[in-house]
């Protein structure tokens, strides 16, 4: 075994000692996570392909290939360094907390797969035991091996995937890993103290920007959904298409990606398209950690003449966001409804500007972009931009539209980003792609309003009910029928609501409850049924 490599029997994972605060990311994947099934919606999966070094399965001249026990050490000296990987999380007082939690070492299963790769990537996290990051190792073949990592997103972004295999490669070779600059949880409350100072302009910048839009076109549109659920894929092929773009354009590959997309929903009938995307909150103090420093924020911009005109709007646009790019917008405008996704269509872009670490004895691909099969909106376009090329995949719910319309939104996208690459100062409407539009769509109108009927004098558990909302959400009065959102509520009131009504009612109320109908009414119901 190479110097300086622990052997596999002397493995073993720390858990994180202090109990800390969940970050504002954190809390808002908590609580979507507890309104209702999220699935596989929060796994974060990457892979890691080892071959031996001469790539012929020979590894007499590759010092044996990978070394296996090695590996598996350096995946929990790894989950040593990040201790976010093996924590939980609780609930106490209304505060969502990172707790310590089970420790499960990196595993090696000598069964042939893929079966047992798919059941690793479907098995569940429990947030309140964790852990929430999982290594499973297997073989391919002669000298090949695979290495599947499946974190929940609650501890993970896309750049903690870089970070991780950094990490992984430098323990696999018996070097040291750089020290952390910031502790962990100092880190997340110098990041929660920040956001605190800038939510009040934030919420100013919002209330004049957003508002929720109940329309959405798109070609075989079923219904809208913000709600995890299974998911389809479709590669999106851009070939150079998409740099040549941004080149003739003056802007980025990112910008270019956005501005597509925000144009198609535009041409496709979407009266005022609003495109969420995940912008990274990392700064000095979070560089080198793992967790999920990213926060989600939605952009809407109306067509100008040109595209070159669109993408310089987005770009404008998006420079005022990232002002506030710290502030959730749950956050910033409190009586937003929790949901898992702010927008039906999103997007996602990754630029990777480092190479691929190297591993001792063998060679070593990455697959970045893992599907998770699954989708937390309607329509999700992923993008990782490295090195070695560039992946774009379109995500998409069946139970929302159907795979022929999600294929003609990717081929849609491909053809205007090559016709942008070819004249970036035409009019919109002299593009081949936009002359032809509006395809045929299925235009979805507004969800109709529910309102619960009242009648009758307050029984004794309305009474209590009105009682436990007016102590949260600091009001004098609440009246059966009143709107828990229009009251100012947020997710952290229904976190609120939930434990006080567990401990003064012995009721568990899920979160999807306060959906539909958030009234005082409609909740005493559904703890009547639960009794």
């Amino acid at each position: 075994m190479p110097a300086g490599r622990r052997p596999r029997e002397d493995r073993r994972v720390l858990v994180p000692s202090p109990i800390s605060e969940a970050s504002f990311a954190q809390h808002g994947i908590w609580v979507a996570e507890r309104m209702g099934d999220a699935g596989t919606a929060y796994h974060m999966p990457l892979t890691l392909t080892f071959d031996a070094a001469d790539g012929t399965g020979d590894t007499s001249d590759a010092g044996g290939g990978l070394d296996v026990p090695a590996l598996l050490a350096a995946c929990d000296a790894v989950v040593a360094r990040h201790a976010v990987l093996a924590a939980a999380f609780a609930e106490r007082d209304a505060t969502v907390l990172l707790i310590p939690g089970a420790a499960e070492p990196a595993r090696f299963d000598d069964r042939p797969p893929p079966g047992h790769l798919d059941e690793e990537l479907e098995r569940r996290f429990d947030l309140e035991k964790g852990p929430l990051a999982r290594f499973l190792l297997v073989p391919l073949g002669p000298g090949r091996h695979r290495l599947l990592v499946v974190a929940h997103h609650a501890v993970f972004d896309g750049e903690s995937k870089d970070i991780l295999v950094r990490d992984l490669a430098l323990a696999y070779a018996g070097r040291p890993m750089p020290p952390l600059p910031t502790p962990y949880a100092e880190a997340a409350g110098a990041e929660r103290r920040q956001v605190a100072e800038q939510l009040p302009e934030a919420a100013r910048f919002w209330s004049e920007r957003w508002r929720e839009e109940a329309g959405l076109a798109l070609p075989g549109l079923i219904k809208p959904s913000l709600r995890p659920a299974p998911a389809e894929a479709l590669d999106v092929v851009f070939g150079g298409a998409l740099a040549d773009a941004a080149a003739e354009v003056g802007a980025s590959r990112f910008e270019v990606a956005l501005t597509a997309l925000t144009l198609l929903l535009h041409v496709y009938g979407t009266a005022r398209p609003a495109v969420s995307v995940d912008l990274s909150t990392r700064d000095d103090r979070t560089r080198d950690h793992i967790g999920p420093f990213v926060n989600e924020l939605p952009i809407a911009v109306a067509p100008r003449e040109t595209f070159a005109r669109t993408v310089a709007a987005v770009r404008d646009e998006l420079r005022a966001v990232y002002r506030f790019r710290d502030v959730p917008l749950t956050r910033a405008l409190g009586g937003m409804t929790p949901r898992a996704a702010i927008t039906p269509v999103s997007l996602s872009y990754r630029k990777r500007s480092g190479g691929l670490p190297g591993f001792p004895g063998v060679g070593t691909s990455v697959d970045w972009a893992m599907f998770n099969h699954a989708v937390r909106n309607t329509l999700h376009l992923q993008i990782v931009d490295g090195p070695d090329g560039l992946t774009a995949r379109l995500q998409y719910n069946p139970a929302s539209i159907d795979p022929a319309g999600a294929a003609r939104v990717a081929e849609d996208l491909v053809e205007l980003v090559e016709a942008v690459a070819l004249e970036p100062e035409a009019a919109l409407r002299d593009l081949p792609l936009l002359a032809a539009l509006p395809v045929a769509v299925s235009a979805i109108a507004a969800p109709a309003t529910v309102t619960a009927a009242i009648s009758g004098e307050p029984d004794e558990q309305t009474e209590r009910m009105r009682q436990i909302w007016c102590e949260v959400l600091h009001v004098k009065q609440v009246e059966p029928d009143d709107d828990l959102f229009d009251l100012g509520g947020s997710s952290l009131s229904i976190v609120q609501i939930v434990a006080r009504v567990r401990d003064s009612m012995g009721v568990e109320l899920p979160f999807e409850v306060f959906l539909d109908v958030p009234t005082v009414t409609a909740i005493v119901g559904e703890v009547e049924k639960l009794r």
